[in-house]
């Protein structure tokens, strides 16, 4: 995987703890090893602003998540062959976090931010792969496979 990371936050935050778990929640959606994937972290001004630009909401989010290639199905990035073999690479977009938001948010979960910012960035990838949670079914289904990717996460999780 092509996992790049860019923090223009001005916040400190474990670059290459997120590339690892990035890492871990593509390989574990089986997508092809040489997809792409951008992980931009952001302050609160910038969030807001993108937030506003690009979904018409006000204020800073915690995440949003920028597709870069349509997935299609039995075609797209995160697809299966006969044999189970990944198809086609691609660059799956960017997934931006606002460590400030997610600050604030890890501490109302009472996990902390780098939980909070593990579990942003896993929800950012789901909606690159195209799972959403408008509908009650979706919700259900984008969430409970995002706990099973931090549950097999946190078996993994590199300690320091």
């Amino acid at each position: 995987m092509s996992i790049e990371i860019n923090n223009e936050s001005g916040v400190e935050v474990d670059e290459s703890l997120l590339i690892s778990l990035a890492g871990h929640v593509l390989e574990r959606m089986g997508i092809n090893p040489l997809a792409e994937l951008s992980i931009l972290v952001v302050d609160e001004d910038a969030m807001a602003d993108l937030h506003e630009r690009w979904m018409g909401e006000p204020g800073p989010t915690d995440v949003l998540a920028f597709p870069m290639d349509e997935l299609r199905p039995g075609g797209g990035a995160g697809a299966r062959q006969e044999g189970d073999a990944p198809v086609d690479p691609a660059l799956l977009g960017d997934v931006v976090l606002c460590p400030q938001v997610a600050a604030r948010q890890g501490a109302e979960a009472g996990h902390g931010t780098e939980a909070e910012l593990e579990l942003l960035c896993t929800h950012g990838i789901l909606h690159l792969l195209g799972y959403d949670h408008a509908e009650p079914e979706e919700h259900k289904e984008m969430f409970g496979l995002q706990g099973e990717l931090l549950e097999s996460w946190r078996e993994v999780r590199p300690q320091r």
